[in-house]
């Protein structure tokens, strides 16, 4: 299947140049999708057009990554709203630095024909003086072509305007594209439908300067079956990066989505092939509560974003929250990753010294907790067959609670009913 046909089964394509179809079945090309490095993480509306560049080298293409150390500087005003905070230099390349390694989990990176490539326009760009880029590349577009782009017409539009810095923008990602075209032989920009009004400002730059022909795809922005934004949750964005957002909260959001998105989604952001996904989706069908579809789209991107044992341990700590599983998962985790895994639910620290002599199991409750508000209480939910420490019901209220209760020599779970969890640090 070629790389085109790839994209349009799966739901991603929105617009093609013409030519371009031909052009990629008829030779091997070198093609660039730009990262913008405002944050040290891309997130997961960076997937698509991850995926985009991934598929692309699968069909025998190059894919090269651009990574606009320079572009940062100023902000694509694209659809938004504000003009973003200018990063100073340093951030930037601490960025810049952050999504190359994020970036080489995804793509095979090196020097053979359909290896990867990274490239930075801050390399070309950084010694560009400004009387030179107005006299060379200013000259190529009328303000008249950029004025008629949609994203800058919204802008204009709207109430806070748009500054020269921003107008310029598309000069400049233009001027990437000229530069890659003729010094990478990249012969077609890809990113996202927001972006095809900057691609082929590229495409025209590369015709009126050297009478080239250059070409444009651009993969459809995603959005949620309720007309929400994809990638964000209540607590912000979702995030690559294991220390924005951990592998377990990343599977989540994956596993938590509704069946309409996910049915898209696993055709978006997985690498099975049709018959397969087919197959999902079918035997979802037979059995919608059993969320089929979720957990195959879940494992799949989670092990690509993170790893195996990423995965594996996010499924444990879900049984474990949400089901009848163990408490294993917790001696794969760095103390941070159990307080991740229990964002949310009551936490208590502990003394070490006081479990040397054992601790009264209402007074841990009660006293040195508040599970309960009283002994009494806590006495008679336990008597009752309620109460739970590390997945073994308490039913003695004499019992005493010591070190070789504790869990990873560190951790007490106390669960109250079926639902309500407390987290008890020793130390």
């Amino acid at each position: 299947m070629s790389f085109v046909e790839e994209l349009r089964w799966r739901g991603m394509l929105q617009d093609i140049m013409p030519g371009t179809e031909d052009l990629l079945n008829k030779e091997q090309v070198s093609g660039y999708i730009g990262f913008d490095p405002t944050g040290d993480s891309l997130h997961v509306g960076h997937l698509t057009q991850i995926m985009t560049l991934i598929h692309f080298q699968h069909a025998g293409h190059k894919p090269v990554a651009l990574v606009g150390g320079a572009t940062g500087m100023i902000g694509d005003p694209s659809f938004k709203s504000a003009e973003r905070n200018l990063l100073d230099e340093a951030t930037l390349n601490h960025n810049v630095d952050c999504l190359k390694k994020q970036l080489a989990k995804f793509l095979n990176f090196g020097d053979g024909e359909t290896d990867a490539k990274m490239v930075n326009n801050y390399d070309w760009f950084k010694d560009f003086k400004f009387l030179d880029f107005i006299r060379d590349v200013g000259k190529l577009i009328t303000v008249n072509y950029m004025m008629s782009k949609d994203s800058v017409k919204k802008r204009l539009e709207g109430d806070n305007g748009l500054s020269f810095t921003e107008f310029t923008y598309q000069l400049i990602q233009g001027y990437d594209f000229y530069y890659l075209w003729k010094h990478h032989n990249c012969k077609i920009q890809m990113g996202g439908s927001d972006q095809w009004g900057n691609i082929v400002t590229g495409s025209e730059m590369i015709r009126r300067q050297d009478q080239g022909t250059a070409f444009a795809l651009t993969t459809q922005l995603i959005k949620k079956a309720d007309g929400q934004k994809f990638g964000k949750t209540e607590s912000g964005a979702v995030w690559l990066d294991a220390k924005k957002t951990s592998p377990y909260k990343f599977f989540q959001f994956w596993l938590n989505t509704s069946d309409d998105d996910a049915k898209n989604w696993i055709k978006i952001f997985t690498l099975l092939p049709k018959e397969e996904i087919d197959a999902i989706i079918a035997e979802h069908e037979t059995a919608p509560h059993l969320r089929v579809v979720q957990k195959a789209l879940a494992k799949d991107i989670t092990i690509r974003t993170h790893s195996e044992k990423d995965y594996e341990t996010a499924v444990k700590t879900s049984e474990f929250l949400f089901g009848n599983g163990s408490l294993d998962f917790l001696a794969d985790l760095e103390h941070d990753g159990v307080l991740e895994v229990f964002d949310g639910v009551p936490q208590f620290n502990l003394l070490k010294e006081k479990l040397e002599a054992g601790i009264n199991v209402l007074d841990l409750l009660a006293v040195d907790t508040a599970v309960f508000p009283s002994k009494g209480e806590a006495r008679k939910m336990l008597q009752g067959g309620g109460v739970s420490l590390n997945r073994e019901k308490l039913t003695d209220i004499e019992q005493m609670i010591n070190e070789s209760n504790l869990i990873d020599n560190k951790y007490l779970i106390i669960q109250r009913g079926k639902k309500n969890y407390y987290l008890v640090t020793v130390g």
